[in-house]
């Protein structure tokens, strides 16, 4: 199987064939996005001062370092992993609707909402490794802008341009489709299953 790459900006039709547990990366750009930034978007109906239509969001708070002042101001990521996704589902729905991103990334799965808006406008929620801050921030080929500073750097919004970033697994994607419900599923399958063959060895204990 060739390797799948998407590189932003990301159209409808790139993501037509792609499928949950599908394993994709990503080049062109990636901005940080997390709670605070959500809350603006949606709570307080602020836009964007960046556009992402078409781009990608990673539900993240970096470790990022200043090389660079006055005029010339340049950072680096030193370490930037994935914050868990579901902490954005109350807001995900909507903020797809409204800035026309196609690629969220995070940790864990997400939800009903989450699911919804990526089947109505065509966007994808994939999963980072854990444990893997590192290795992502050496995906990270340049931090070409960094907006809304004044919410500390973990919330501030980190355009990053990226070079085949991943591996992303894709958990939820444009066909309703969710991997991690699916996967609860089986996994309840199993353990009924293995609850029975249990209380069939240990039934003689009163």
């Amino acid at each position: 199987m060739s390797k799948k790459i998407l590189t932003t900006p990301i159209s409808a039709e790139d993501l037509k064939d792609i499928k949950i547990g599908d394993i994709i990366y990503l080049s062109g750009n990636i901005v940080t996005c997390r709670d605070v930034a959500h809350r603006r978007v949606i709570e307080e109906g602020r836009e964007l001062p960046l556009d992402i239509r078409g781009g990608a969001i990673f539900h993240a708070g970096p470790i990022v370092r200043k090389i660079a002042s006055g005029m010339d101001e340049r950072y680096e990521i030193v370490s930037v992993g994935p914050t868990t996704s579901m902490r954005m589902e109350k807001f995900e729905k909507e903020f797809i609707a409204k800035t026309g991103v196609r690629i969220i990334v995070g940790k864990g799965g997400m939800g009903e909402g989450t699911m919804q808006g990526c089947k109505e406008f065509s966007a994808l929620h994939c999963v980072f490794p854990a444990g893997c801050a590192v290795i992502a921030a050496t995906q990270v080929e340049a931090i070409e802008s960094v907006d809304w500073k004044d919410l500390g750097m973990p919330e501030s919004l980190w355009n990053c341009r990226v070079r085949e970033f991943g591996p992303l697994i894709v958990s939820i994607d444009v066909h309703g489709g969710n991997l991690f419900e699916l996967n609860k599923i089986e996994f309840n399958r199993k353990k009924d299953i293995a609850i029975a063959e249990i209380i069939k060895q240990v039934g003689f204990i009163k």
